[in-house]
Order: C-alpha cells, then structure tokens, then sequence
C-alpha cells in the first residue's frame, strides 16, 4: 500500500526535466551543472537528474521524492539535502562514492538496516536522520532512541551525526596530540635514573614529515557557492543601510522643516 502511495505521489508531483534544471542554473549543458538547489518545488520524480553527471553540490529538500535512482548515477555528488521528503530506501546512494555530507532529516528511514547500504562511501563524514531545529525526524530516532551510537559504530569515518561533532574523530588536531603524547612517553621511558642523555638523533617527530607544509588548493564548488551566498548577504546588508541612512535623513528633514513644533504629522 506504502509503495503504491508513493508511486500516486509521484505521478501528481513535479517531475524533473532538462528545461527545468537549464532554467533553474542558466546552464545549457546539463553535464556543466556543479550545483543545483530545487528547494520546495513540489518535486516527486527526479526525472532526468542522473544526467548532471559532474553534480558535487544538491539540495532538493522540501519536497515529495520517494525514490532516489537517477541519484546513483551522480559519481561526483558530495553534498546532498533530502530533508523534508518521503524517501524510505537509500539504496541508490550507495553507488556515490565521493558523498561527504547527507542530510535525511524527516523522510521515512525506519530501521538501521536500511542505512547499511551507506557503508561501502568511505568519504562519508556527516550524516543528519533528525533536525529538532526544523522538527524534522525519521522513524528510527523514535523507536531507537540509541540509534547515533549504532551509526558511529556502522561508520566509523563519520565526524558528525545530526549536526553534532563526534568526539576525537577525524581530527587532525585530536591526532597531533595523541602523536605529541606517544613520543613524550617514549622520552619519558628512555631517560632512566643514571642514564646519560639521549643522542640528538634519537627523538622521534612528532608528526610525519611533510605534515606542516601548505596543500594546493583545490577548486571546490562547494566553497564557491558558499562565497557567492556570502557576498549576496554582504551586499544585502549594505543595500538596507542605504535605505536606512535615507529614511532617517528623509526624517530629519522633515522634522527640521515643520512649522508647529507641537505637530507629530510629517
């Protein structure tokens, strides 16, 4: 019955074409789209979006998908919001192997198993099933209030579950001091009473070679787009302190102008 609402659902939602996505992007090659966001569109069919070949970067929440194919098709997907959906099987994206960030808050994931089809994306790094922000959940966070402590276990490369950081993972930081520890206590060991010093050449690095030394930098959509949201806002902000200064000038104006003193009409 599930499967056959869903399947209603999609025939009623907007379906996904090449003139929707050229007209949402300005692109006219779908395979030249990197980042897409059609939130809340009424989307339940996602139509030809597995043909956005080189997509790193999409937001699709708010919507009413159910079923995730075209999705598998996505190599290059890193980042995927499927908040506030109707999505019960993850399967598809199980065949996204640069996925680093998904957010699933408030579909229909009920059981840990249909997660397990996740574990195979070993850049996985953030995986969101609840946002008490946005009151959005999946059925497992309710019937298995123990489900983060299963999820870290099923994936052990995750840095943060539901938007909270777990503790000592990933970090580069926890690692140089667990590094710095380890060769303290090697020096510790070695200096026993009576025993000269330790040859220069002894002690080991705290870290590995080359670990201080500046990485290229890589052309990332992902932190273009955060670039262009941000100087959007700037330039939004600066466009109301315009309007600001001008009112309060246009007011200033006024008051200096007005003939009774005792009149509040300006």
């Amino acid at each position: 019955e599930e499967e056959e609402e869903e399947e209603e659902e999609e025939e009623e939602g907007v379906r996904i074409t090449p003139q929707l996505l050229k007209a949402s992007t300005g692109e006219f090659a779908l395979e030249s789209i990197l980042l897409l966001r059609l939130r809340g569109r009424g989307i339940a069919h996602l139509g030809c979006l597995g043909d956005c070949a080189n997509l790193e970067w999409l937001d699709l929440s708010g919507n009413a998908i159910a079923q995730l194919g075209p999705l598998a098709s996505l190599k290059s997907l890193a980042v995927l919001n499927l908040a506030g959906n109707r999505v019960a099987s993850l399967e598809p994206l199980g065949s996204c192997p640069n996925l680093q960030s998904l957010n699933v808050a408030g579909n229909r994931v009920r059981s840990l198993r249909q997660l397990r089809c996740l574990t195979g994306l070993r850049r996985l790094e953030s995986l969101r099933l609840r946002d008490p922000l946005a009151r959005l959940a999946n059925p497992l966070c309710v019937t298995a209030p123990a489900y983060r402590a299963a999820l870290a276990d099923m994936f052990p490369g995750l840095k943060a579950i539901d938007g909270e950081r777990l503790s000592g993972r990933g970090s580069e930081f926890y690692q140089l001091c667990r590094d710095l520890d380890s060769s303290l206590g090697r020096g510790g060991g070695n200096n026993n009473a009576g025993a000269g010093p330790e040859a220069p050449g002894a002690a080991q690095p705290w870290v590995e070679a080359g670990f201080w030394e500046a990485r290229p930098p890589r052309r990332s959509s992902i932190m273009e787009e955060a670039y262009k949201q941000f100087g959007e806002v700037v330039q939004e902000c600066r466009e109301l302190s315009r309007r600001a200064d001008d009112t309060i000038a246009q007011a200033e104006r006024a008051l200096g102008s007005r003939p009774d003193p005792n009149s509040f009409v300006f």
